[in-house]
C-alpha cells in the first residue's frame, strides 16, 4: 500500500508507487493524501485532501484488503501525517516505509516546515524504515553532511531519535559512486552503486522506497530487500527516457521483457 500523493506529469509520487509494484509483481493500493498539479519542469499547485477522506481510504483498505508493507512519500501536512499515522496503529501496519519527501526535484516544498516534527515524532517512530536522501538526513538529524563519516553520523543521530532503521541514499553526495548507506542501530551496511549521468531522475526517491516495501511485502529480510531495491532502481535510471524539457521519468518496467 502506498500513502501518498498523485504526479500529474507521471514521473513520481503515486504513480511512481503503482507502477514499481508492478514492476515488482505485487498488488499495490493507494491512499491518496494530495494531489499535485506538475510536470518534468515545475509544480504549479498542491491541493491536500480533507484528512476525513484519507481516513475513509485507510480504513476501506485496511478492513477489507489488509497490506503486507506500506510506504509513504509526499504527506505535505502536520494534519494528514497525524491521521495516517493513528491509522497504522489502529490497525497494527507493519513493513512500514518512510520516504520523508521534503523538497520536489524542481526545488518546490512538498512538506511544510511545521510537519516536520510531526513525522520525526510519530510516523518515524512507528516505521520499519525509513529513506532520506543526504538533504532530508540534514534536516531531521539536525547535522550537515560533507563526507561519508557525516552520513554515518546522522545515521546514528536519525536513530537515536526514531528508533527506526535508517537508509541514507547518497544520490546527492558528489562522486563517481552512488552508495547507500543502512544503519539498523548496531551495524553500518554500504550498497554501493555506479553514478549514472542523466537527467532522467524524477522519481527515484519514491521508486526506491516502493521497490523495498515490495520485497519486505513479499517476505525478504531487510538487507536483501534493499539491496535487491537498489539493483531495480539503477536498471530504471540506466534505462531511463527524456519525457519534457525538464527531469525525465524512470523505466519503471526496463526487467519486464
Amino acid at each position: 500500500m502506498t500513502v501518498a500523493s498523485t504526479d500529474s506529469g507521471g514521473g513520481a509520487g503515486i504513480m511512481a508507487d503503482l507502477k514499481t509494484f508492478t514492476a515488482m509483481k505485487v498488488f499495490g493500493t493507494a491512499v491518496v493524501v494530495s494531489l499535485t498539479a506538475q510536470n518534468s519542469v515545475s509544480v504549479k499547485s498542491i491541493y491536500e485532501l480533507p484528512v476525513s477522506f484519507i481516513n475513509d481510504e485507510m480504513d476501506e483498505i485496511l478492513d477489507d484488503i489488509g497490506t503486507d508493507a506500506s510506504k509513504t512519500g509526499m504527506l505535505y501536512s502536520s494534519e494528514i501525517i497525524n491521521a495516517v499515522s493513528e491509522k497504522f496503529k489502529q490497525y497494527d501496519v507493519k513493513n512500514i516505509v518512510v520516504d520523508p519527501v521534503m523538497v520536489s526535484k524542481t526545488n518546490v516544498r512538498l512538506l511544510r516546515e511545521d510537519a516536520i516534527d510531526a513525522m520525526v515524532n510519530n510516523l518515524m517512530k512507528i516505521s520499519y524504515l525509513i529513506t532520506p536522501n543526504i538533504p532530508e538526513a540534514e534536516v531531521i538529524s539536525g547535522q550537515k553532511i560533507n563526507n561519508a563519516m557525516d552520513i554515518k553520523s546522522a545515521a546514528r543521530a536519525i536513530y537515536e531519535k526514531t528508533g527506526t532503521n535508517v537508509l541514507i541514499k547518497g544520490g546527492h553526495y558528489n562522486g563517481y559512486y552512488s552508495d547507500d548507506i543502512l544503519y539498523d542501530g548496531h551495524d553500518f551496511y554500504s550498497f554501493k552503486g555506479k553514478r549514472i549521468e542523466t537527467k532522467n531522475t524524477h522519481g527515484t526517491g519514491d521508486t526506491l522506497s516502493a521497490s523495498i516495501a515490495s520485497y519486505l511485502a513479499g517476505g525478504h529480510n531487510l538487507y536483501d530487500s534493499v539491496s535487491m531495491a537498489k539493483k531495480y532502481i539503477e536498471g530504471a535510471i540506466k534505462y531511463s527516457f527524456p519525457m519534457g524539457k525538464g527531469y525525465g521519468p524512470l523505466n519503471h518496467f526496463w526487467m519486464i521483457k
